[in-house]
Formats: structure tokens, sequence, C-alpha cells
């Protein structure tokens, strides 16, 4: 679970800070700039995996051939009399991680600390010929541990002390050091420092920062280390739907990894899974289809839904049937009827924890609909009032949008508004960057009050756009509701 996020001169966001809740509906304009802070997530996602390099690539999935590292970096940040070789950027993550966690070997470990503070900061060395791709360098990397104690004012949203946060904070680190720590060697070379979980006071294993090709957390794939790992494995777990229609209608090979994908892929392994997990505790697996099908009804009108399998063929396939009895395989199915499918799927999967990022959840929706994809949504996201367990995932859900219809429709505590603002970088020119700004009177705002905005501000998301062509007249709208047809 991410809790906080800090970027600094990572493409057009400088010194920007957030604190997320369960769920953030982050609001803002086409071309803001709302997707780079998905952006900057999904770097630290990718570092988990991936080199520098690779990592720059794919959070755009960009290619050797035709990309430019240099764009990942705020340009006018830098100090100019050094040219390219300044530039830099940092991203720092606070997040709550499972304590429980298998490394690459299949052994099982338990972390020292479930709440950390992971930091990166990566630099830009130029290529030394023309035409070269240049390289990123590993300029600082931490990963500290945040205490009981410390948690009471840097877990900021609204929850339960004694159902969520003492059973999702917990430290047994002894030792003023953390897991992670940079530090400068004698030779004038950036080092960085795995320290062990066991708070041993030895020096710890020493890596050259300047020539390594990736992060400690990325390289981190035994129990020996099982804090850096269950970092590794949080980060991981971070799921960015961008979601296709052609991989939300496939079906699915028996062979198929059960578990959905970004692009929507894998819905019909996943839903079998389930059922199948449920036939093996006693329960119906109908009892799967049947809750799905029921969040699907509220959509479209659905009397039931379930997995065809296809002994022959080896294959998957999600079907609905519409209250008339006409059979709808997914293929059939709406652009906008298989997302919130996705999502009830989600809803249904105890295994699908952590961060879900989603990008304009509301496309293919109904306006008419979209309070039952809010709903999904909210349901998705772990409830803070209670105990995270099978019943209650510790999941969390931030999404972006532009949409008026699903601004209005969210809870105030959950919403922020990106707004571009200008500040003057170290050359004295003017550059533009973004502020996620909280209303008055949300728990955000509490926080920093010089930061939150009025309704006033967002009048854009609450009235008819300028120049309609079609409104309602000035009608007691309770009344017409109350009328008769």
């Amino acid at each position: 679970m991410l809790t906080r996020l800090e970027v600094d001169g990572f493409k057009n966001l400088i010194g920007v800070s957030i604190d997320f809740g369960p769920l953030t509906c982050i609001a803002g304009p086409n071309s803001v700039g709302k997707s780079n802070l998905f952006d900057a997530i999904r770097f630290l996602s990718l570092l988990a995996d991936h080199t520098l390099v690779e990592a720059a690539l794919r959070v755009r999935d960009g290619d050797i051939e035709t990309s430019d590292l240099r764009d990942l970096f705020s340009r006018g940040t830098q100090d100019i009399s050094h040219g390219d070789g300044d530039l830099r950027f940092r991203i720092a993550a606070e997040m709550i991680v499972e304590p429980h966690v298998r490394d690459d070997f299949g052994r099982s470990a338990e972390a020292t600390s479930t709440f950390l503070r992971y930091e990166v900061e990566i630099g830009y060395e130029p290529p030394e010929q023309r035409g070269s791709l240049g390289r990123l360098v590993l300029l600082a990397e931490r990963l500290d541990y945040i205490t009981e104690g410390e948690a009471a004012s840097r877990l900021k949203f609204p929850h339960s002390v004694q159902f969520f946060r003492s059973s999702v904070v917990k430290n047994r680190r002894k030792t003023q050091s953390g897991f992670i720590s940079t530090r400068n060697a004698p030779d004038g070379q950036t080092e960085i420092v795995v320290h062990q979980d066991g708070g041993s006071r030895g020096p710890g294993q020493v890596a050259p920062a300047q020539s390594a090709p990736k992060t400690i957390v990325g390289t981190s794939n035994t129990s020996i280390t099982p804090t850096i790992l269950a970092a590794r494995r949080e980060m991981q777990s971070w799921l960015f739907l961008a979601l296709e229609p052609s991989a939300m209608r496939r079906s699915d090979r028996f062979q198929t990894p059960p578990m959905i994908t970004g692009a929507g892929g894998h819905i019909p392994a996943t839903l079998y899974r389930l059922a199948m997990r449920a036939k093996q505790v006693g329960q119906a697996a109908d009892d799967v289809y049947t809750d799905v099908a029921n969040r699907l009804a509220r959509l479209v009108p659905i009397s039931s839904l379930e997995v065809e399998v296809d002994d022959v063929r080896q294959m998957l396939t999600i079907v609905a049937r519409e209250r008339s009895g006409v059979r709808l395989p997914a293929a059939a199915l709406s652009d906008g009827t298989l997302r919130f499918l996705t999502l009830a799927v989600l809803v249904a999967d105890p295994e699908a924890r952590g961060l879900i990022c989603i990008e304009e959840p509301e496309n293919g929706i109904h306006p008419a609909r979209m309070g039952e994809m809010t709903e999904i949504l909210q349901t998705l996201a772990v409830d803070q009032t209670s105990t995270p367990g099978s019943e209650n995932p510790l999941r969390q859900v931030i999404v972006a949008t532009h949409s008026p219809v699903f601004v209005q429709l969210q809870r105030p505590d959950d919403l922020l508004f990106a707004q571009e603002v200008k500040i003057r970088g170290k050359d004295a020119a003017i550059m533009r960057t973004l502020r996620f700004r909280p209303l008055e009177g949300t728990w955000r705002a509490r926080q920093d009050l010089t930061a939150a905005i009025g309704l006033s501000t967002i009048v854009d998301y609450l009235i008819a756009p300028e120049n309609a062509q079609l409104k309602l007249p000035n009608f007691d709208l309770d009344a017409i509701a109350e009328r008769p047809t």
C-alpha cells in the first residue's frame, strides 16, 4: 500500500508530494500531466524487476530506437553550466508491505518492518559519442523503516488504530540504520550499503553505485534480506490497468497464469481459479459466479455468468446469459461491460492485493451507471476501519479522471485536483509543474491548510459547460422525481 509519494525532477513533477488513502481520485484536464504521476509510480515498480534503462524505456513502452532518456528529467532543474551531466530526479515512496514473503527459491521469510520508506535518486550520463542513448546512473538508494510510534503521524488518512494500523504496522528493528543506505567512499565514489535484517553492526554489503545496472531492491531475490525482499514484492504487485477490449474478450488456455493483467487479460482463468478455490474449501463454485454476476447485473441485464470449459480445445471462455436466456460470450459484451467485469473479478479475488492504478475508469460507462463504477472502485479498496485479511485484502486504488460526472460522484476525502503552477528553475527560467490540491475540510487539507481549495476553484466540474445546447430548465427536480409515471 502506497501511503506517500514524493517526486522531484521527474518529467514535469518538481517538488511534488502526495499522501494517499485507500482510494484516491485525481482529477485534472487533458494533457495537464496526470499521467506523469502514474509514470513515476510505474517507474518504481519497474525498477523492482528491470535495469534502470529498461525501466525507463518501459514506462511508456518506448524503444531504444526512438526514446531519449533525457525525457524522464525536468529540463531546467539542472545547473546549466554542467549541461546534461547534471540531470537528476528523486522519487521517494512510503509504503506498507506484506510481512510474509517468499523468495525466488521458494523459501519463506518474514520482514522485520512493514512500514517502509524507499528513496531512489537517478542521474543521467551523456553518451561518449553522438547517436548513442546515454545511460542512467544510480546516485543514491535508501530503505528505512517507520516505527509504530511514528506511524501515528505518517499514516495520515482516517483509519482504525485498533483494527487497521495495529494490524499492518509492525517493527522489530532495534538499530538506527535502515536496510539500505548510501555513503561516499574514501575515493569519492558513491556506495550503496545493504544492512542485515538482524541488526548486525558489521560493515554491511557494499556495492558501487556508479556502475550498478539495477537497484539493490531490484536485485534482492533471497530470504537473507527479507525486508528488502518485502519492499520488492510490494512494488512488483502494483497493477496498472490500461484495459484493452481485445485482451478482455480473449479466451484462456488451461495453462494460462490465472491473474488479471494490466490490459485486462486472463479474466476467464482468474474467475475459474476462484471457482475451483471455492470448491476446495467446501463452497459452491456457482457462488463465485453468482457474486460476480450480481455486480455485473447492476450495469447490464444479465441473469448469470460462468466460465465455459472446453476440454477438447483446452480453453476457458466467459459466458453470460441475459434474462431472456440469450447466451453471450465475452466477445459479444460491450467495452464498458468488460471493464466493469474486470473490476468485479478483482473484487472477488483475495490474491489481488497491493496498488491498482486506473486511468479514466469511466470510459465506456453510461453517465447513469457511473455510480455503480464508483461503488465498485470503493469496494475494491481496503476498508481502513477493519482488519485486513482474506475478506478485506490490503488493496489500494488510485484513479485519474477528467470527467465532471465521475468527479461529482466521489467522496470529497478521496479527491485531489491536479493544477498547473509556475515555478522558477535553477537557470531562472519559468517552469510549469503540478500541484495536487485537496478540497477544504478533508483530511489532506487538515495536514496542509495552504494547499486546500474550495468548490469555487473546481466550478468547471460542477456546472454545465459553456455554450451547452441542452440544459434542464429551472424545475424543482425533487418534485419531478416524485411525480408518478
